[in-house]
């Protein structure tokens, strides 16, 4: 797909104070080809795979082609473009639908990530390319159904030195693209050294099964499961060599944390969205419900909550760009984004009222789907006490 340098981005009427603006003219280009595709290829199917709780995989390789995977790393940017431009990316995708951006955060920041940020640099030509063609499908490999927040010390997962190989056993649960993916990224605790270590799992090894999680309310589109690792046998050349403990986890899950609380903001951006139109429409009391004054208290404090999100957002994003940006910057990123957020989808479905909970409307996924993004890439007790660590020198973990 060839990209337009063209600067035709409309700003959102929720960017209310035009951060947008500070994108390069290539950077608004882009950003404005990735809207209309969402807004002509997503939108019209979204409420139809959520509701039947399936993944529109023929949407996979278009979000290749249109450049939006492998935008990190040297050798699979389809552009030069900044952390903000990735930011923005992820709120256009949230603000349309929540699965789409968690498939491409997934994909793009955990799966394609850790190989980027911990693999060598033949296990980087090998898998970051078919990463961000959408050849391969990966999957990131951490929760356990008994570790969770706790999991730099409570890893069960083992990985056994056997021979020229390793032998990987344990169980994952809540892994994103794992009834599909055609390799996992597993994260292990070493038997020899007690160090949490990562692997490169094809999915069609013996002994690594995948069964999707039924049930869920929120984030349906996601295709989440558990995972049993039984006697799974992984060379060597498949042990990412760049991860020898659970820092070097945890510099993937940096990179990734304040891409969630941009995809926050766009999830509140689009209940917000829905529900301002639907407030100038909705007649009550002989006019729009827009025109009173509860409504419009609910549709300024929402919007106050998205702009000063986004001004974080901006912020945090520069400070990666500029390389100082560190665990509890990105950490309060995402408890207080994802707290806003989980606020506006509220008074959304508020001003909504009964139709709010149906899908037809525009807030009803929004607002469920907001649940699971408020708990993954760490709850906003586990963030708060992150950042809780950096301002008193104190952890309160233990």
């Amino acid at each position: 797909m060839r990209w337009s340098t063209r600067h035709d981005l409309l700003p959102l009427v929720s960017d209310f104070l035009g951060y947008s603006a500070e994108l390069t003219e290539l950077e608004r280009g882009k950003l404005a080809e990735l809207r209309t595709w969402l807004e002509a290829e997503v939108a019209p199917i979204a409420d139809d795979y959520w509701q039947r709780a399936e993944f529109p995989v023929q949407l996979q390789r278009p979000l290749a082609e249109l450049g939006m995977l492998g935008l990190g790393f040297e050798e699979t940017a389809a552009f030069e473009n900044s952390a903000v431009f990735r930011g923005w990316a992820a709120l256009e995708m949230g603000r349309v639908d929540a699965g789409i951006a968690t498939w491409v955060g997934v994909q793009n920041g955990l799966a394609l990530g850790a190989i980027g940020v911990c693999g060598s640099p033949e296990q980087r030509a090998e898998w970051l390319p078919r990463l961000a063609s959408a050849e391969v499908v990966g999957a990131f490999g951490l929760t356990e159904p008994l570790s969770g927040s706790d999991s730099a010390q409570g890893l069960r997962t083992t990985a056994r030195r056997d021979g020229d190989g390793w032998v990987l056993n344990g169980s994952k649960r809540w892994i994103g693209n794992a009834t599909f993916s055609d390799i996992t990224v597993i994260w292990a605790k070493s038997e020899e050294d007690g160090q949490v270590k990562g692997f490169i799992v094809p999915t069609d090894t013996p002994g690594y099964v995948a069964t999707k999680i039924e049930g869920k309310q929120a984030l349906r589109t996601v295709q989440n499961a558990d995972i049993a690792l039984t006697d799974v046998r992984i060379p060597e050349s498949l042990r990412l060599q760049g991860a020898n403990s659970f820092k070097d986890t945890a510099k993937v899950l940096r990179l990734t944390r304040a891409e969630v609380a941009w995809q926050a903001v766009g999830i509140a951006i689009g209940a917000y969205e829905a529900a301002r139109a639907y407030a100038t429409e909705r007649v009550q009391f002989g006019k729009p419900i827009a025109a009173h004054q509860l409504v419009q208290d609910l549709l300024v404090k929402s919007l106050g909550d998205i702009t000063a999100s986004l001004g974080m957002c901006v912020q945090v994003s520069k400070m990666l760009d500029a390389g100082v940006q560190r665990d509890e910057h990105s950490a309060l990123a995402k408890a207080f984004c994802t707290a806003g957020m989980r606020e506006v989808v509220a008074r959304s479905r508020e001003i909504v009222g009964g139709n709010g909970i149906v899908l037809e409307h525009g807030v009803a996924r929004h607002f469920a789907d907001a649940e699971a993004i408020y708990s993954y890439e760490g709850t906003r007790e586990v963030n708060t006490l992150i950042v809780g660590r950096a301002v008193t020198g104190v952890a309160a973990f233990v």
